[in-house]
């Protein structure tokens, strides 16, 4: 008679609840969702700090601002509804890690077939905790690598600077890529001009002048370049907005990217489509900048 042997079974602690779907612990949304059937929505990627949604009415105002030009309704007293979702899902955790990452995003619900959305249609609203990433490199204080990616974006200043469920050509870019020292991807716009990266904005500085994309026709007016360029305006670092080619980027002295989950990490290289390469040091501007951000407590 032979003997059965029995594998014997790990069992994990369940994960407590981090998705909250219009108020209530859900993880799916129904099939007819216009954001899943169009891109037809917005999200919002938060740093928690204990707890607190670091730069809070920014993102809450683009939020805003994207659903107006989206057509989506927004309730009076989202901000109120918002927080008391973080709230709520806050309250699950049994002790406050330092940091994590808060998502909300908002569709403009479930529609019928075709484009056209009934006007009485409610809105779906997931907001989702998440932990915050692990960067055992320290990419903010040794920099990082990155390439130019051949997916460019096209140019569509309809949907320009605001954060919309669309994300496809990001997905394309960064899909050009496996190699874990690459960090990020550059992308251009259809006409050849710098914009920004898969996950992130550009600047770069040369001869103490800061620059950055202009984002009026396509790309992401990130909460943290908004901020970049408040607190470069307090310390009176000059700063320029344009089209730029990519050979300007080659240029600069020292180039950064930034976003709200990654603040400032400083490029020291970039390798383009043919493999050369081109290296920077890490400036003093980026520097001055990424100890801002920290003192204002937004990093």
């Amino acid at each position: 008679m032979s003997r059965v042997r029995y594998r014997r079974t790990r069992f994990s602690v369940p994960m407590l609840p981090t998705t909250l779907i219009n108020g209530l612990f859900e993880q799916s949304l129904p099939v007819a969702d216009r954001g899943l059937a169009y891109g037809h929505g917005l999200f919002e990627t938060i740093t928690l700090q204990q707890g607190r949604p670091v730069a809070w009415q920014a993102h809450l105002e683009r939020l805003k601002a994207g659903a107006s030009r989206l057509f989506i309704p927004l309730a009076d007293n989202i901000e109120q509804t918002l927080l008391a979702d973080l709230a709520i899902l806050l309250a699950k955790q049994p002790s406050l890690p330092e940091r994590q990452v808060l998502k909300i995003t908002i569709t403009r619900g479930c529609g019928g077939r075709g484009y056209a959305v009934d006007a009485g249609v409610p809105i779906n609203r997931i907001v989702q905790l998440n932990a915050f990433p692990s960067y055992p490199d320290h990419p903010s204080a040794n920099g990082v690598a990155v390439r130019l990616c051949q997916t460019r974006l096209a140019i569509a200043p309809q949907l320009a600077g605001i954060k919309h469920l669309n994300r496809l050509e990001q997905v394309l870019a960064r899909a050009e890529w496996s190699t874990p020292d690459i960090r990020e991807g550059l992308v251009l716009d259809a006409e050849g001009y710098l914009v920004e990266g898969t996950m992130s904005n550009l600047f770069w500085c040369r001869d103490g002048v800061l620059y950055t994309p202009q984002l009026d026709r396509c790309g992401v007016k990130g909460i943290i370049r908004e901020q970049i360029i408040r607190l470069a305006a307090q310390r009176e670092i000059p700063l320029k907005e344009g089209l730029f080619a990519v050979d300007t980027l080659y240029q600069a002295d020292e180039v950064f990217v930034c976003n709200s989950i990654i603040a400032i990490w400083p490029v020291i290289q970039c390798t383009l489509a043919d493999q050369r390469q081109s290296r920077w040091s890490i400036g003093p501007i980026t520097q001055c900048l990424q100890s801002s951000l920290s003192a204002e407590g937004i990093y």
